[in-house]
């Protein structure tokens, strides 16, 4: 008669080891550790420092309240110099070495691109990438939750104001990318809708533009304006280029320039330049995400605070919201869920809200101009 083994009996020892194993298996953060890779150095550095600013100034304020569940946030840095393929390495980095629970306010579209198949295969999320890119809108990608306007949205708003004003001669200028493609995009729709062909439309190398064909062809076409799509430091040099081969016609530009430090390399050029924006006038205590932010600036004996600096600032209140909600002990899974289920969260007179099939986020466009101070008016 075959005989049967008697059921295995675990002892208490045994049965706290291995509840001890599956709670290890699934990684909880003492602290809440957030990663964060973006252009430190290099052609958009002045509007990753002015959009990590913000983000602190909203991460130092909970934590000098006690954090959250009484944990603190941590923003781990990496500069990945805005090259794309630095910032996918870094990427890895933070979330295999450093273990972050989520990535955060990384910059540039090809530069996240590079990140996305990190997100499935670590099951991690990222919050508030700082680009407009539309195809980090649809479809959506159930580990990446937007935070601002796509582009596509500022462009077609660009193109359309400029048509309202009375231009009729409207040149595209833009970085031949997947980022100046969609904002390419976006135009082409502006186009559309006014009944209008652009009159020329010009690209440039990314990592080494060359204006010396460019800016005589912008001078001779009789452009009346220029919408030109770029980063930093490479629109700044386009813009002096045109005006040195004698073009006076209105620039405008994107909110990704939208920082302070983009209006310091314009020089004697960033009077009169238009940027479009996707967050409420910076100066416009009647916004109470202004009012807050700006108090907390004041605080920390900042001068101000610039589109840049908003951005940063809700995005670090999105994913805030997030933690909150992924319970006392977050993991990277529970912060997914928590944010998708962010319905209707005020940001402080901007409401914003995800879904299973919606990480748009918000979907407010503006056109600022830059005065003869330096600031951005609406």
């Amino acid at each position: 008669m075959k005989k049967t083994s008697p059921p295995v009996r675990l002892g208490r020892a045994t049965l706290a080891v291995a509840a001890l194993l599956s709670v290890l298996a699934t990684p909880t953060w003492a602290q809440l550790r957030i990663g964060q890779t973006a252009g430190f150095s290099g052609a958009v550095a002045a509007g990753v420092k002015e959009t990590t600013d913000g983000a602190k100034l909203y991460f130092d304020a909970v934590n000098a309240k006690g954090g959250i569940n009484g944990q603190k946030i941590e923003l781990e840095s990496l500069d990945d110099k805005f090259d794309p393929k630095l910032a996918a390495e870094n990427a890895r980095t933070l979330i295999n070495d450093r273990q972050v629970l989520s990535l955060f306010l990384n910059r540039g579209t090809p530069h996240t691109q590079a990140i996305l198949p990190l997100l499935d295969e670590f099951k991690v999320p990222l919050v508030a990438p700082s680009t407009g890119a539309m195809a980090l809108h649809k479809p959506a990608n159930p580990w990446l939750f937007n935070v601002r306007a796509p582009y596509q949205r500022e462009s077609e708003r660009a193109v359309q104001h400029l048509s309202l004003i009375g231009i009729e001669r409207i040149g595209v200028v833009h970085v031949d990318d997947s980022f100046g493609a969609d904002l390419l995009e976006g135009a082409q729709k502006g186009f559309a809708t006014v009944g209008k062909t652009p009159l020329f439309i010009e690209k440039f190398d990314r990592a080494k533009p060359d204006y010396s064909r460019l800016a005589p062809l912008v001078a001779s076409s009789g452009a009346q304006a220029v919408l030109f799509i770029g980063s930093g430091a490479a629109v700044a040099d386009g813009i002096a280029a045109i005006r040195k081969a004698g073009s006076r016609a209105q620039i405008i530009t994107n909110s990704n320039n939208a920082s302070g430090g983009f209006v310091k390399s314009l020089g004697a050029n960033a009077t009169g330049t238009i940027v479009t924006q996707v967050f409420p006038n910076e100066r416009s205590l009647a916004a109470a995400i202004v009012k807050e932010a700006g108090d907390l600036a004041k605080a920390k004996g900042l001068e101000g605070l610039s589109p840049a600096m908003l951005e940063g600032y809700a995005a670090a209140k999105v994913l805030v919201a997030g933690l909150q909600r992924a319970g006392a002990n977050p993991t990277r899974a529970k912060l997914r869920d928590a944010l998708e289920g962010l319905k209707k969260l005020d940001l402080g007179g901007l409401e914003l809200g995800y879904g299973p099939n919606d990480h748009t986020g918000l979907e407010f466009v503006d056109l600022s101009i830059i005065d003869e101070s330096g600031r951005f008016r609406r």
